[in-house]
């Protein structure tokens, strides 16, 4: 038996509307379907869809301006940009390390104007150390920034490189940079009265290769000079 319909039932009563035929249904379903999905992907390819990804796909930007070594620079960088990685990548000063990148190991140890000390208050001259890798660059506009590379004054070279030297306190020299720098605060804040205090003050500061001993008596010879 056929389940097969008629194509028309005969003419429709007068004065009453044709209904639609099952050709005609049919086609008129399918056009108004691809309607719909042509309409979603018109919509997700609008100019307006479009604007919003780029949008969200841009970084924040900022343009910073700080004095770094006595030299004023001006960049344009990413918000999330480290003051590490501004110096190391955009200023090219490598002087200052990244160790860890997670402010445990003291190697990218800086010296920055108007900021506190990691570990106190900064002396009244108003600068302190700091981890350079957990310090938002955009933060400093307009502060002053010493790395390693601007603390010799010429060819003299700063009394505690001196005493570094002199003690032979940078076996491997990697982490050398950040411990200067941070011997540097030390020395400032007045936290040399002994080892055992040099060392509490400078426990941000890791050495890895056993050079401690020598380090801290670097730091003491200099402080004893000041």
């Amino acid at each position: 038996m056929s389940t097969e319909l008629p194509e028309s039932y005969g003419p429709p009563p007068e004065g009453q509307p044709s209904p639609p035929s099952r050709r005609t249904f049919i086609a008129t379903t399918t056009a108004v379907g691809g309607a719909v999905m042509a309409g979603g992907l018109v919509a997700g390819a609008s100019p307006t869809g479009a604007a919003e990804t780029s949008a969200a796909e841009v970084p924040p930007s900022g343009r910073v301006s700080l004095t770094v070594n006595g030299k004023r620079h001006t960049a344009v960088i990413d918000n999330r940009t480290s003051l590490l990685d501004l110096l190391r990548e955009q200023l090219g000063l490598p002087g200052t390390k990244k160790g860890c990148n997670a402010g445990a190991c003291g190697a990218c140890t800086v010296l920055v104007d108007g900021e506190r000390s990691e570990m106190g208050v900064p002396p009244a001259g108003g600068w302190g150390r700091v981890n350079s890798c957990l310090t938002l660059a955009v933060r400093l506009d307009g502060a002053e920034v010493t790395t390693i590379e601007g603390l010799a004054d010429g060819d003299e070279l700063h009394p505690l490189q001196q005493a570094f030297v002199d003690q032979d306190a940078f076996q491997c020299g990697f982490c050398t940079p950040g411990q200067i720098m941070s011997g540097v605060g030390c020395i400032e804040e007045g936290h040399t009265d002994s080892a055992e205090e040099i060392r509490e003050w400078m426990s941000g500061n890791i050495c890895r290769c056993g050079c401690y001993v020598k380090i801290v008596r670097a730091v003491e010879q200099t402080a004893r000079r000041k």
